[in-house]
């Protein structure tokens, strides 16, 4: 069942009332009398304009900012070109003030002189469409230069960590959970003939997997991820490196920045896009 802009509610918990209110008339079956009202359920087709990960991320943080119990399930339309459909909708397009993101399925494109980066986001989070990672790119942009070690913590697609390099990073490491993300973060660095001499992907937790320092930390997740891996984060960002955290939700961002400040770090920076955020630290007394 579908109806216009792909969402509709399930709700029996006034179910007389409604029914009256609607129809004017008192008679429900009795398959509708036993429907469960003790909880709500949304059933949403996710936008074709959408990426997935992107999608669910969002819900998810905001019903737990709202304090909402939820549960969350997926699954794969019957329509067997659904999945694919959304990417008519992911067009070429420039980020910031150097870079332009193209599909990797798109040959027909115009970047003018700025750095091409093409991208096949699959299911994992990155397709450059989203606020959090337009906010993230164009935030980091002006503290890449030839020298950056560059670290992108929850890499996804591996977007940031590429476009940092073609940015002229000279290293960048992408870390993630998710071994299908490192294994998109792959794909997308040899879509670009970026090799593993500048570009190293690891699977795993930050705190375990990774060492070394860096002078840019980028991160693109979610309010509670942030607050949770900053812990570990300042052992790996350089004396003079900067922080950058995407990926928040206005109502948590008072959440983020008394984390962060608790942890040493001074907020240099706050960017925003329709209500999601993006903050520039640096180490206390490091700007």
């Amino acid at each position: 069942m579908t109806v216009p802009y792909g969402i509709y509610t399930e709700d029996y918990s006034d179910l007389e009332q409604g029914v009256l209110d609607i129809s004017h008339v008192d008679l429900i079956s009795s398959e509708l009398r036993g429907r469960d009202r003790s909880k709500g359920k949304i059933h949403i087709y996710i936008a074709e304009t959408s990426n997935p990960a992107e999608a669910i991320s969002f819900l998810r943080e905001r019903f737990e900012a709202e304090q909402i119990g939820y549960r969350l399930e997926t699954g794969t339309c019957s329509n067997a070109d659904w999945e694919n459909n959304w990417k008519k909708y992911f067009k070429p397009m420039p980020m910031g003030k150097q870079l332009y993101i193209r599909p990797a399925w798109i040959d027909e494109y115009d970047p003018g002189d700025r750095k091409v980066l093409t991208i096949e986001p699959g299911s994992a989070f990155g397709s450059g469409t989203h606020e959090t990672t337009r906010l993230c790119l164009c935030a980091m942009e002006p503290w890449v230069n030839e020298q950056t070690k560059l670290l992108d913590v929850g890499c996804g697609s591996g977007i940031l960590a590429l476009c940092g390099l073609l940015l002229g990073a000279e290293h960048a490491t992408g870390v993630d959970i998710d071994p299908m993300a490192v294994k998109t973060a792959g794909e997308n660095a040899a879509l670009n003939r970026i090799g593993a001499d500048r570009l190293t992907l690891l699977t795993g937790n930050l705190a375990d997997e990774v060492s070394g320092t860096f002078d840019l930390i980028v991160a693109n997740i979610v309010a509670d991820a942030i607050i949770a891996l900053s812990r570990d984060v300042g052992r790996f960002l350089a004396p003079h490196g900067r922080y950058i955290v995407s990926g928040i939700i206005a109502p948590r961002q008072d959440d983020v920045i008394d984390a962060l400040t608790a942890l040493g770090f001074e907020i240099a920076a706050r960017h925003e896009e329709n209500e999601w955020i993006c903050f520039e630290c640096v180490p206390g007394g490091g700007e």
